[in-house]
């Protein structure tokens, strides 16, 4: 066993802390009796106090009340922010195929019949004719709405009201804007 002298003295333990430099303990790789016949009464905490005064993991008991203020000034400032900023409306484009009843059916006036269906948040987009079978023409018109305002139902059901030209309603496309 390795001779460090005296643990006490300032030199005994630079060589003993030279020699642990590559080490983990004195002999071999895990404590033996040559690690405690080194250092038979390890150093103690000289005071049971000092140990308080680490705090390994911080403390949240100490709330800053000025931290607090701050923080619900600026969430009141956001809100505020947020409340002011304009959403624009989710609009959506809605296609759709008004069938007639038969190849005598003035499209013409079907088409001005639709487009005088009027309401807020609802804008009318092109149309064209479709040969649907036999001669017959479907009308295909486009829309704009704002979901909020205007419903898709409440479109088929205000085309279906002009009985004297549209036999069906669908909707060919809908895609969100």
């Amino acid at each position: 066993m390795i001779n460090f002298g005296d643990l006490k003295t300032a030199s005994a333990l630079k060589k003993l802390d030279d020699y642990l430099l590559t080490r983990s303990y004195i002999s071999g790789f895990q404590p033996t009796e040559a690690d405690e016949s080194a250092n038979p009464e390890p150093a103690k905490c000289t005071s049971p106090a000092a140990s308080d005064e680490l705090d390994l993991f911080g403390s949240d008991d100490d709330e800053d009340e000025e931290y607090e203020k701050l923080r619900s000034e600026r969430q009141a400032i956001y809100e505020e922010k947020k409340a002011k900023k304009d959403i624009p409306a989710a609009k959506s484009m809605v296609v759709f195929d008004v069938k007639p009843w038969g190849d005598e059916t003035d499209m013409a006036e079907m088409e001005k019949a639709v487009r005088s269906i009027q309401a807020d948040g609802l804008l009318w987009g092109s149309s064209k004719l479709v040969p649907l079978a036999y001669g017959i023409k479907k009308l295909q018109i486009a829309c704009v709405i704002e979901d909020d305002k205007v419903g898709t139902d409440m479109l088929e059901e205000e085309i279906m009201k002009f009985e004297e030209f549209v036999q069906s309603v669908d909707i060919a496309s809908f895609n969100k804007l």
